[in-house]
């Protein structure tokens, strides 16, 4: 059996809510507040499926309410419950709130009832079809990068660094990877499919570029947005890639652009982590990369320096060399594989799939350099 559905009730009559806990606590988990700012305090540590709150109640009323709600927890679903049935509080509740169900006090418990279920269904079928679309998404982007990475080594191996950049400071900072976040990283470098072989391979390797390579660059973001605007709900990837360029301080940016932490903080992850990967690619020490970036005043938030050298100052992973033949899908790479000529074939970083070991087996005897170096833990 599923786990029973969590339904928040807020009012500030205490007998109301224990009215209604004894109706509905029979089939779904619930949790009472006397006041609106209870009931977020709640939502804050515990967002329900469901919110049954009062209209008339002290310091914030019902409507104030779930228009907070709306905002802080938009999945959930919104019945208003109320004695004062007149036009303006319907009104009220329906444009602050967007109330899925309009109930007046007092009600039957089958009337109540009734409604709890159609909201529960709502609810069901928002999360359904909000989590098929989130997975359909990423599956598509996993075999978008897949093929690409395939197809050009170089841009997806910064990429995939890029990602680990980024996850090991999300984890320094206590936030979770949002699917939003990763995808708008593994797409961040798709622009420089417009680059030359010679640029991409220098950015990937930290060498120095030329004016003409560095003004070649700056294009690279909002070809990468303009790629991805015409797919459907990717509109918090394409707000991190359109701001993962701006100054912390908003310096040398057009008026009216946000700064500070008004920036997505999925903007300026990226924007930090797209430098120091820079400068350690080309062989930069943690410490030294780090302090060129702070002397850069202004460009990026203090605080998640702060955190990436705290990420970096850890203890370097193990890892061992295997031979071709005992690669297995899964293992992640700590060092290039290359060919016997020297050309890039996976980059470091990347997961191996059954994709990539069904390519590397393929190629002739002694074409692949040998051994491959693997994480070990």
């Amino acid at each position: 059996m599923s786990e029973p559905l969590h339904i928040l009730c807020v009012d500030d009559e205490p007998r109301v809510l224990e009215g209604l806990a004894l109706n509905l606590q029979r089939h779904y988990r619930v949790s009472t507040a006397t006041s609106g700012s209870a009931g977020l305090a709640l939502i804050a540590t515990d967002p329900p499926a469901l919110v049954v709150s009062d209209m008339r109640m002290p310091e914030m009323d019902g409507a104030a309410f779930l228009g907070q709600v709306k905002e802080r927890a938009p999945d959930t679903v919104r019945l208003l419950l109320t004695g004062q049935a007149d036009l303006n509080s319907a009104v009220a509740a329906v444009n602050q709130g967007q109330v899925f169900r309009f109930l007046t006090k007092p009600c039957d418990p089958k009337s109540l009832l009734a409604a709890i279920e159609a909201a529960a269904t709502q609810y069901r079928l928002v999360t359904a079809e909000k989590e098929l679309l989130e997975e359909t998404l990423r599956g598509s982007v996993a075999a978008l990068t897949e093929v690409l990475s395939l197809a050009n080594p170089l841009i997806f191996g910064r990429a995939t660094r890029l990602k680990q950049h980024v996850a090991a400071l999300l984890a320094k900072l206590g936030e979770p990877f949002s699917w939003q976040l990763e995808v708008a990283v593994m797409l961040s470098q798709i622009g420089c499919i417009v680059l030359t072989a010679e640029n991409n391979e220098k950015l990937y390797y930290g060498r120095p570029l030329t004016p003409t390579e560095t003004e070649s660059t700056q294009c690279v973001s909002q070809i990468s947005l303009q790629l991805l605007k015409g797919i459907p709900r990717l509109d918090a990837v394409c707000a991190i890639l359109d701001a993962q360029e701006y100054n912390f301080d908003g310096s040398s940016s057009p008026r009216g652009i946000p700064r500070g932490e008004a920036i997505p903080l999925g903007a300026r992850l990226l924007k930090l982590v797209s430098d120091y990967d820079f400068l350690e690619a080309g062989g930069t020490p943690p410490a030294v990369a780090l302090g060129t970036l702070r002397n850069r005043k202004g460009y990026y938030d203090p605080k998640l320096i702060d955190a990436l050298a705290h990420a970096k100052g850890g203890e370097a992973p193990g890892t061992r060399g295997v031979e071709l033949a005992f690669l297995q899908v899964g293992m992640v790479l700590v060092q290039d594989v290359l060919s016997a000529s020297g050309s890039l074939l996976v980059p470091r970083g990347h997961e191996i799939t059954q994709a990539i070991l069904s390519r590397l087996r393929g190629m002739a005897p002694g074409s692949v350099r040998e051994p491959i170096r693997i994480l070990t833990s």
